[in-house]
């Protein structure tokens, strides 16, 4: 496994070791002890998998305090382009967003820290995981408008498909962020 530390502090990317023969491949998503090993020492209690036709952007969300969540994605079947805003007011990365491309042919695997509001486009059908360092909470709850202007997301999707409930989210500026850095 590789761990890489990303633009925006606390992220990460994870390359696991892929084993290739005849058969097809294997890999570990999550193993604690390498996970601990390199330095990730978070607590992961739910999993979660949703499918997305192209063309869908979801989020970007959150859960504040004292719900908070971390997140490890990866994207099992498909392509799609993950986003990442700091919402932490004190951080020099506040309002900074930061896009990976997350491919099931790649098996690139993204660790976010809480404190960062998160979405994804799906850039063909796909097949999304994360495990939560927090079970949801609806009460808990956080948003920013996926198509805020002023964030300056190059979504590479013509028209996207958002959810009413994303698309009735705040904007950038009229969030009012629980998470310090």
């Amino acid at each position: 496994m590789e761990v890489k530390p990303l633009a925006l502090n606390g992220l990460l990317e994870i390359r696991p070791s892929i084993f290739r023969d005849d058969r097809g491949y294997f890999f570990e998503a999550f193993n604690i002890n390498s996970f601990r090993n390199a330095g990730i020492t978070t607590e992961f209690v739910q999993d979660n998998q949703s499918f997305s036709r192209k063309g869908t952007i979801r989020g970007l969300h959150f859960q504040n305090p004292p719900h908070a969540q971390g997140k490890l994605v990866w994207v099992s079947s498909g392509k799609v382009l993950d986003v990442v805003v700091d919402i932490r007011k004190n951080s020099p990365d506040f309002g900074r967003h930061l896009c990976v491309e997350l491919d099931s042919n790649d098996f690139k695997i993204l660790y976010i820290p809480p404190g960062f509001a998160h979405g994804f486009a799906a850039l063909e059908d796909s097949v999304f995981q994360y495990k939560c360092t927090a079970v949801y909470h609806k009460d808990s709850e956080g948003g920013i408008n996926p198509m805020d202007s002023s964030l300056n997301i190059n979504w590479p999707v013509s028209n996207p498909v958002v959810s009413e409930k994303d698309n009735n989210l705040p904007f950038f500026t009229e969030l009012t962020s629980p998470f310090a850095t």
